[in-house]
């Protein structure tokens, strides 16, 4: 309990002024760069590193923490109201969280997501207080054959991201395994599938990639449908999670908690990950799986109190042991050694007040965060009421924007509406674009770190299995392959054929009627019967 005395202190630098006005600074930037797809936190924190250089190291350091896990619930917000998700982890949140804002009930999306986001995150950061030194000790014992694994096992996972079929889904999968190939070879450097293109050496970004799948692709999937008629108007609904709704949700943000956790502290899981592992256990611990894909709460809830609390965890190697655990976490490393602070295990007693200046900080910037996110529903899900012949194109609009504000490539622009013409054609033939995207993200820790094993093995695949870990997660994979095939195959079995029909079925003009008996008495319906009205003669 030696470290209650300094965590304490570190209330002292954040109750600053000037730190709590860069703390409100950072978490309101965060939620705009995640409501306008495309720039992402690691972008917007490497425009603002020169920003930084005149500032504290503590003050420099809670102003981009600020922007890291403020964007997290930003995206939520397109992901939810247009179906665009800018970051990787609010993929997951675009799949049940569009529906329910298409029946009416985008305020319960986004006030259950806030409510998620501030408790997973809340929660990661007493535990990142407390048990930071421990789980760092075990984030150590992953190396390369344990992500490779890891990596195999999200890819499987990917099968239960869809309500259709599970072919579909592992087709879409692998499409996104082939896409996420392209470009240079991570250990090589040659140029791989880029058919003499330098756009393409340094591979598909995925801001691209799901900008174009879901963003277009679903424009175009609308505007189809306004052909035959403008649909109705989905009703607003109460910009609030009811009680009812908060209590269905309430496990699933308890799950969600720990699983993020426990995967934003490995390097190449991350709130990504995390948000997919969390959707997965809530859809198959469900006694009512068939609700997800089609508005159920539970798929915001889980995946967004896991993004959230990844977003804090993926701070414990940084902080810890100098390992950067994602993208972001990389840029921030860099924003640290430029402050003149070295992450790594001294950094507790050389920096004492960045280290807990920085954890207390986001205590208060989840604070702000809830504060500023609840009011602003109200005003998000008005988005709904803005007629599609506006909405379409403005979305097109800040899609083109984002994606050129990456590269500045007009090939990218280019290559979004290409992939929303895929996305489009792959909803009219009903292959899922969830399992292609997140299997892209994944793609590459996979044939990385595999590519990595095999070398630390000498080729020998059996390797594998000397790790317990790896070992471990690899019987998982095999668990995983084997059973969703038997689970589906066992719920097939199980539903009722049709109902026999009988031989001959009376043609209605030949029924026969009930004879007339004192206890069954004809009615004015049947021929003969007579109305309880009175006959008036012609």
């Amino acid at each position: 309990m030696d470290f209650l005395a300094p965590a304490l202190d570190g209330f002292g630098v954040v109750f600053e002024p000037q730190n709590l006005l860069y703390c409100l600074i950072g978490v309101t930037l965060g939620m705009l760069v995640g409501v306008l797809p495309g720039l992402g936190p690691a972008a917007t924190i490497a425009i603002l590193l020169p920003v930084t250089y005149t500032l504290e190291p503590a003050s420099a350091i809670i102003l981009l923490a600020g922007i890291f896990y403020g964007a997290q619930y930003g995206g939520t917000v397109t992901s939810v109201l247009l179906r665009l998700p800018g970051e990787a982890s609010t993929v997951v949140t675009a799949i049940d969280g569009y529906e329910m804002a298409r029946t009416g009930r985008a305020g319960s999306a986004l006030g259950i997501a806030a409510i998620a986001s501030f408790i997973g995150g809340t929660v990661g950061i007493v535990a990142l207080t407390v048990a930071a030194p421990l789980v760092a000790g075990w984030g150590l014992a992953f190396g390369p054959p344990e992500y490779a694994a890891l990596a195999l096992l999200g890819i499987l996972m990917i099968s239960t991201l869809s309500t259709g079929s599970l072919r579909r889904s592992l087709l879409a999968g692998s499409i996104g395994l082939l896409l996420a190939t392209v470009g240079r070879d991570p250990l090589l450097g040659s140029a791989r599938y880029t058919f003499g293109s330098d756009q393409l050496a340094d591979g598909l970004d995925f801001v691209i990639l799901a900008m174009g799948l879901f963003g277009i692709g679903e424009i175009l999937h609308s505007l189809e449908g306004l052909r035959q008629g403008a649909p109705p108007k989905p009703r607003v609904g109460r910009a609030r999670p009811s009680r009812a709704e908060f209590l269905q949700s309430r496990w699933a943000i308890a799950r969600g908690t720990v699983v993020g956790f426990f995967l934003g502290i490995l390097p190449g899981g991350g709130a990504t990950m995390a948000s997919m592992v969390a959707y997965t256990v809530e859809k198959r611990s469900s006694r009512t799986p068939e609700r997800f894909g089609k508005g159920a709460i539970e798929g915001v809830a889980g995946p967004e109190a896991a993004n959230n609390t990844a977003a804090t965890s993926s701070f414990i190697p940084l902080l810890t042991l100098g390992i950067p655990a994602n993208a972001t976490m990389a840029v921030m490393f860099g924003a640290l050694l430029l402050a003149g602070v070295t992450p790594g295990p001294q950094m507790i007693d050389e920096h004492p007040e960045v280290f807990w200046g920085v954890i207390d900080s986001m205590y208060i910037g989840n604070l702000f965060l809830i504060i500023l996110s609840m009011p602003l529903i109200g005003l998000f899900v008005r988005v709904l009421r803005v007629r599609a012949s506006i909405l379409a194109p403005l979305t097109v609009l800040i899609t083109m924007i984002g994606v050129y504000t990456i590269r500045s490539s007009m090939f990218d622009m280019l290559a979004v509406v290409v992939l929303g013409v895929v996305g489009y054609l792959m909803k009219k033939v009903g292959l899922p674009p969830g399992p292609l995207v997140l299997a892209f993200v994944l793609g590459n820790l996979l044939e990385t770190d595999f590519r990595r094993s095999m070398r630390m093995f000498d080729g020998d695949v059996t390797g594998f299995l000397g790790r317990p870990v790896s070992a471990t997660l690899l019987a998982f994979v095999v668990v995983f392959t084997v059973a969703v095939p038997l689970l589906s195959l066992r719920k097939k079995l199980r539903q009722p054929g049709p109902p026999d029909t009988p031989a001959t079925v009376p043609h209605p003009d030949t029924t026969t009627t009930p004879e007339r008996t004192p206890d069954h008495p004809r009615t004015a319906a049947e021929p003969g019967g007579h109305s309880e009205e009175p006959q008036h003669p012609g």
